[in-house]
Order: structure tokens, then sequence, then C-alpha cells
């Protein structure tokens, strides 16, 4: 294993195939939470990869049957209550998103489970992009209180059409796999045994393909988001508003207290 990646502790590797490193997001007792810890290596991990010569093509998983549970709880209390905290994570935040659409390298995602928030980032930012059936896919930020933030308003709208998206994003429903296969949100679902492996043959077609004919074709249509990024600026500055808000400790409590929240009924806007 190259030693660029030993610092990591919330983030796992291994090399499933020829020039293919597999990332597996770990928070174990967590459902794959993202704390300070992997929120930062989430960010980072990206440029690492894209400096690798030895990496083809990447993919990205969650351990123990779940992709990732999205924002640590105690993270997001921390963020509501210090501003140091919350710009910290904002650009994070802003940085995970451009990281990733800049990796050079093609990047397969295989999500099961719970797929939610920061991990949901990588999970429809990634280039091929693979639900098993039963997985649940949830951007969660307006059930917690907050604008629709991170990836969904440079992503949701491109793949899934904006009908889809305001459905989805302000209802903050779930999504299968299935249905999200349906919709375009995602490239390919399977069958939940068949996940790993399935990512393992797509990541490894890559990997065997030209580089630069791969890589380009990435650059090219990557394009499509990075028009999208003054959209993606707005939605990340008012999500990271909304930590300040009076409606992100009632969304906090009553996650912790696993009832439905009642936010405040009158707003100024």
């Amino acid at each position: 294993m190259s030693s660029i990646y030993d610092s990591y502790k919330r983030l796992k590797f291994d090399w499933p195939a020829e020039r293919v490193l597999r990332v597996t997001m770990e928070n174990p007792g967590r459902l794959n939470s993202a704390d300070a810890i992997m929120h930062g290596e989430l960010v980072r991990i990206w440029r690492d990869i894209d400096a690798d010569p030895d990496v083809s093509a990447v993919i990205i998983r969650g351990s123990d049957g779940a992709f990732s549970s999205g924002g640590d709880l105690d993270l997001v209390k921390e963020m509501s209550e210090d501003f140091n905290t919350l710009t910290r994570v904002w650009k994070e935040a802003r940085d995970l998103v451009y990281n990733i659409i800049n990796c050079s390298k093609p990047m397969v995602s295989a999500m099961d489970g719970p797929a939610v928030g920061a991990g949901l980032v990588a999970g429809l930012l990634a280039d091929i992009s693979i639900a098993a059936k039963d997985a649940r896919i949830i951007d969660g930020h307006t059930r917690l209180g907050v604008a629709a933030g991170d990836h969904a308003a440079i992503v949701w709208p491109l793949l899934c059409g904006m009908a889809k998206a305001k459905y989805y994003l302000m209802l903050c429903e779930a999504v299968s796999g299935e249905e999200a296969e349906r919709i375009g949100l995602v490239s390919l679902c399977v069958e939940s045994n068949e996940l790993h492996d399935k990512s393992i043959e797509i990541a490894t077609r890559l990997a065997n393909g030209s580089p630069t004919a791969l890589r380009w074709t990435k650059y090219a249509l990557n394009n499509w988001l990075r028009m999208a990024g003054p959209t993606f600026d707005a939605s990340l500055a008012l999500e990271f508003l909304g930590f300040k808000g009076p409606d992100v400790q009632e969304g906090l409590d009553s996650l912790r207290e696993k009832r439905r929240p009642n936010f405040t009924k009158n707003c100024p806007l």
C-alpha cells in the first residue's frame, strides 16, 4: 500500500483488482456517519488519488452493509454552536464536491443500506454510481432543518430532472436503489449480493481502458457540473446559514428522539 494512505483513520483501502483502489468508509457502530475526522478525510482523499500514478480507477463504498448515514449529529450540533467549526466544515463541504469533480481518475460508487448526506456526495457524484435494490438514498438536509446543500443542487436536477429533484429534496423522501435507477439518479441497480462484485467488474473495465480517453471524457462531461457551480455555491451558503437558524436544534432533537420535527411556522422570507 502506498504510504500516502497510511494516515487515514476512517477510510480503509484495498486493491480488489490491478490498478483499482477501493476506499471503504468505516465508522463502526454509527452506520459510517461522517464525523469530523471522516469529513476531512473525504475531502483530501480525492487529491491523493488524483496524484497517485498507481491508481487507474477507484471504488467508494461503506463497511458492514451500509454506505453512510450522513453527517454525524455531534458534529452538526458543534457546527450550530461554534462559528469556527461551521466555517471549517463549510469549506470542507465545498472542497469535497469540487475535489470529486476535478479528480481525473474514473470513480465507481457501490451504495447499499442508508446513503445519506456527506457520504451521498461521493455516491452520486461518482462517474458510475451503482446501488443495491434495497439501498435507501436520502438527501437528509430539510429533515434536519437546513437547505439541501452539499451536492444536491449541482447534480440532482441534472440526473433526474427538476420535478423529481424538488420532490425528493424538499420532502426528504427516501429513494430505493430500484427507484433511483428508474428515475436516472444512479447509473445501475443490482441485487445486494451482486453489488461489490459488479463495482469491481466495472472499475476493472475502466482501469483497463485508455487513460486519456476516459479521463478527458470525464473532464468534458463534468463541465456540466462546473457550469452549475454558482448554483451549488448558493445552495451551500444557504445550507450553512441555516445552521444558525431556529430549526436545527429541533431537527437534531427530533432525530435523536426518533419523532417528527415541529419546526417554526413563521419565516420572514
